[in-house]
């Protein structure tokens, strides 16, 4: 158990919030929230795509009687 990279990857809460000043500073204020959005989007796409592969494999598998 020692051996597993922790979740965090050693990203910190500080390191979250100059990443976030950085992003505020390159890209300003009005695109920011259109990345987040599109970048949500995105994820629930992945996370749908993967449920209908999941779903589809449980459905092709036989049913034990």
């Amino acid at each position: 158990m020692e051996n597993l990279i922790p979740l965090t990857l050693g990203i910190g809460p500080a390191s979250i919030g100059l990443i976030a000043v950085v992003a505020l500073i390159i890209f300003g204020p009005k695109k920011l929230p259109e990345f987040g959005r599109a970048a949500g989007q995105t994820l629930k796409e992945f996370k749908n795509a993967t449920n209908g592969i999941m779903d589809d494999d449980k459905k092709d598998e036989p049913k034990e009687k």
